[in-house]
């Protein structure tokens, strides 16, 4: 097997190695670190002197506890699950560009390596002539007319001579510069695998956590924490419908916007898996991400780099497919469908859902197809 093919075979089995390292997330969970107690739902005894509070108040203040603490360990897993999909995103792009340098190395050498069959030619010619240069052959030459005649050729072999050498030395020092730059993506390899170690480590015990944390609760008490979820979200949207965005709001959706629109509708009940980009689950960009690409406009794989990256609209001119982007550090996404309403992957634990755009604290608004 010839050094190119030798080459090759080595990036390619190095490429299978990292692609492997730097695979899809587990489905195991880390343990958990232990966490305090949830405060109890049950009514203490009053004191002497003190009147009792009812029961039902005591037992919401604590869910509502609750509820603070899983929304907290779900939105660091939720900022944890962007910093993987980034890390997994570089990978692909630092994998494909590795795997693009193989090639161009494979080439050089294959260059490489008749340039020099044609020096080693010229070489082999110069011997058989008893090493003697053809100048000097042809002023030991007695026929003027030959003289003549080789002098031309003289002066092609002495150019094409030294076109060789040139091409000889371009290629090698390409091979080289290809080789430093397969270096250079390696360690970006490496050092990008860390940090998508890390962060999966992190969004397994904060997943952990707080699913440890509802394992407290008994069934009633999960019914009603759902309850209360569901009433401080519905309180989010009244208060930004209350305002008369709608109002503003009147714009309708692209041909591109419609066709993402219905790729994540079509996603509703999918359950919320972190890294995922289906077909069969979704994390937030995940949804966001595959439906602008089922409608031909390719974009960040992040909430934080769809929030970086794309054009900026006011929230007034936004219309069905653009993307909302949600809390202060854009760690949450999801697609506006019209009518004041989303369509995005919650967390853990829930599944693909309509919900009122109003209902989390929004940053702003991307347009993919601006």
């Amino acid at each position: 097997m010839g050094t190119g093919k030798r080459g090759l075979l080595a990036v390619a089995v190095a490429v299978v190695c990292a692609v492997t390292v730097l695979g899809a997330p587990g489905t195991a969970f880390a343990s958990p670190e232990p966490t305090p107690n949830a405060a109890s739902p049950s009514t203490p005894a009053a004191g002497a002197g003190a009147p009792a509070l009812p029961s039902t108040a005591t037992a919401d203040k604590n869910l509502e506890a609750v509820r603070a603490q899983l929304e907290t360990l779900y939105h660091d897993a939720a900022v944890a699950t962007d910093a993987y999909n980034a890390a997994e995103e570089a990978a692909r792009k630092q994998s494909a560009e590795i795997v693009e340098l193989a090639k161009k190395i494979v080439a050089g050498q294959e260059k490489l390596a008749k340039l020099k069959d044609r020096a080693g030619a010229a070489a082999r010619a110069q011997y058989r002539t008893g090493g003697l240069p053809d100048e000097a052959q042809l002023m030991l030459s007695d026929n003027p007319s030959e003289f003549l005649d080789g002098a031309g050729r003289v002066r092609q072999g002495q150019r094409a001579t030294k076109g060789l050498i040139g091409q000889l030395t371009r290629t090698q020092q390409d091979l080289e510069q290809y080789s430093k730059d397969a270096s250079a993506q390696w360690a970006k390899l490496e050092s990008g695998r860390k940090v998508k170690a890390a962060a999966q480590k992190k969004i397994e015990k904060q997943i952990a956590q707080a699913e440890k944390l509802q394992s407290r609760l008994e069934k009633k008490e999960k019914a009603r924490l759902e309850e209360l979820e569901r009433q401080a979200a519905q309180k989010a949207q009244t208060a930004w419908l209350d305002t008369g965005i709608l109002r503003d709001i009147d714009s309708a959706a692209s041909p591109q916007g419609r066709k993402a629109v219905q790729f994540a509708t079509a996603q509703i009940s999918k359950p919320y898996v972190w890294g995922a980009e289906g077909p069969d689950s979704f994390d937030c960009s995940g949804l966001t991400s595959e439906a602008w690409k089922s409608a031909g406009r390719p974009m960040p794989r992040t909430s934080q780099e769809q929030w970086k990256q794309l054009p900026h609209v006011p929230v007034a001119d936004m219309r069905p497919g653009d993307l909302i982007i949600y809390f202060s550090d854009a760690s949450h996404v999801a697609m506006y469908v019209g009518d004041g309403s989303i369509v995005h992957a919650p967390r853990p634990g829930r599944t693909v859902t309509l919900a009122g755009a109003g209902s989390m604290p929004i940053l702003g608004v991307v347009r993919p197809d601006a």
